[in-house]
């Protein structure tokens, strides 16, 4: 019996060391800054949620900045190691000659992320219906107004002439700007679409994702200098965030609505699976990190026919393809 046991202790010593080195093991910290707080970037959620960046040996620390003018800053300044905001941000700090620049290196999002929405519903809508009307658009240099302007030159409106523009109130006051009574159509993100749908405030009619095709709308960046300096660590986050889109594609729509509810206390779990349909099944979310090349020009074609691109940038100076190139491969 004492043979037996000292033998069950000597067998239990590896499992006891191996079990102890794992938890001793130390992890990355990574901060992220992220530009709102949207059911729109499920994938990351979900790469928090299911542990996939625990798995990869990261801990991430996330945290909204709410605006892309405060999450480049974040990055900028040290505050953030990774952010996820809009592609046009990196261009914009490109441009002012930035001597470590924001590189961009994994995709979240491929569309807009926006719905036309109108005070009374429309039956066979047609976007002439929307000359002559009151529209409340979204704020002038940001992704979701430029993609607006372009999908409304695409359907023969100028937005300027055509129709009354208004683009001078807070990204965050919009929605209720027209739930007081300002507008007659309105540029909104969900879930507040969905939810003023249910309270009879508003219809959606139509998508700007849909109508504006594939950009990079919303991406994960760093400076250079970290690429350079932790490209183990980007590589480690851009393989969670790739299992995180595979898992999102795979699952139930309630399963992938229950891991991410955490992150949204005051969105009933139904809205929240209702609009992760709608943007799943539009196209939305990126199926793999890859920023393609065709996309990254598109973009900069918006920018341009909205009159804020400053200069044409090379997808080879502000873009990294190698790491999700070598993460889809594997």
């Amino acid at each position: 019996m004492r043979l037996k046991g000292l033998l069950l202790i000597m067998l239990s010593i590896p499992l006891l060391l191996f079990t102890a080195c794992n938890q001793g093991d130390e992890m990355t910290e990574v901060k992220l800054a992220e530009v709102t707080r949207s059911i729109f970037y499920a994938p990351q959620y979900v790469a928090l949620a299911e542990g996939f960046f625990e798995e990869e040996g990261l801990e991430v620390e996330l945290t909204t900045t709410w605006g892309g003018d405060t999450t480049m800053t974040a990055l900028l300044s040290g505050g953030a190691d990774i952010a996820l905001v809009g592609a046009e941000t990196s261009i914009y700090v490109y441009a002012q000659g930035a001597n470590d620049p924001a590189i961009n290196f994994a995709q979240l999002t491929q569309t807009d992320g926006t719905f036309l929405v109108s005070r009374e519903p429309v039956e066979n809508f047609d976007w002439e219906d929307l000359k002559g009307t009151t529209f409340l658009g979204q704020r002038k240099g940001g992704m979701p107004q430029m993609v607006g302007e372009f999908v409304l030159k695409q359907q023969g409106i100028e937005p300027h002439e055509d129709l009354e523009l208004i683009q001078n109130i807070d990204f965050g006051n919009i929605a209720s700007a027209f739930a007081s009574g300002t507008g007659d159509f309105v540029q909104l993100f969900e879930p507040q679409a969905t939810l003023f749908e249910q309270e009879g405030i508003g219809y959606i009619i139509d998508s700007f994702g849909t109508q504006s095709g594939e950009v990079p709308y919303t991406v994960y960046m760093t400076k250079q200098s970290f690429l350079e300096n932790d490209e183990e660590t980007v590589e480690k986050f851009t393989r969670a965030l790739y299992r995180a889109q595979q898992w999102v594609l795979n699952e139930e729509p309630a399963a992938v609505a229950e891991s991410i509810a955490p992150f949204f206390d005051d969105t009933p779990v139904d809205v929240i699976e209702q609009v992760f349909i709608r943007y799943r099944d539009q196209g939305s979310y990126a199926e793999t990190p890859l920023l393609k090349e065709e996309a990254w020009y598109h973009l900069q074609a918006i920018m341009d026919e909205a009159g804020e691109l400053p200069a044409e940038t090379d997808y080879e100076e502000l873009v990294n393809r190698t790491i999700a190139d070598r993460i889809i491969d594997e």
